[in-house]
């Protein structure tokens, strides 16, 4: 018969064991991302996904509080994380590391993401924009590639947690 699994069934690991598992090489950088609940959910999208980090950039709030937890479900306790208010220095300390910046954004050079090839020895790091706005004007002279998700039906965007998840998703297969 099946049934649900109960949390001792699913076997995760604890944070201290989650703190010391190799992560895929993957950055998440959230560019005045508003909603609380949006931040919390890329805490969580990335530990379920060992993304190594997220810096928290603007006017994204930052943990510990509350509304971030309720989403995050201590999520904030295993993935690092650093906050950075300008974006421009978050891009250029990452690029100094070897990370190839992506924004998820559509623009004029946007590529669907089912055409990037994801390369295995390479970093990257997936800038996620501002829920109205996306990423900061002043930031998109400093991304090295655009991806966006192909989208079939009226609407032009995705909540920029469900848009996350994917795109950390499609990394995370890559790169694992």
């Amino acid at each position: 018969m099946v049934h649900k699994l109960k949390l001792e069934e699913l076997n995760r690991i604890d944070v201290e064991t989650f703190k010391k598992t190799e992560k895929i090489p993957l950055t998440i950088i959230l560019d005045n991302v508003r909603s609380m609940h949006n931040v919390g959910a890329a805490f969580r999208t990335a530990d379920a996904f060992l993304i190594e980090k997220i810096i928290l950039c603007g006017i994204t709030p930052q943990p510990p509080h509350r509304e971030i937890h309720k989403a995050a479900l201590g999520a904030t306790e295993s993935v690092d994380w650093a906050y950075e208010k300008d974006i421009n220095t978050a891009i250029n300390d990452a690029k100094s590391q070897n990370y190839e910046i992506i924004g998820i954004e559509q623009t004029t050079n946007s590529r669907m993401i089912t055409d990037f090839t994801i390369d295995k020895t390479k970093k990257y790091a997936l800038i996620l924009g501002n829920e109205v706005d996306g990423i900061s004007d002043e930031a998109l002279e400093h991304i090295d590639t655009f991806l966006e998700i192909p989208q079939l039906g009226t609407k032009h965007s995705l909540n920029v947690s469900v848009c996350g998840g994917i795109v950390m998703w499609e990394f995370a297969k890559a790169l694992k």
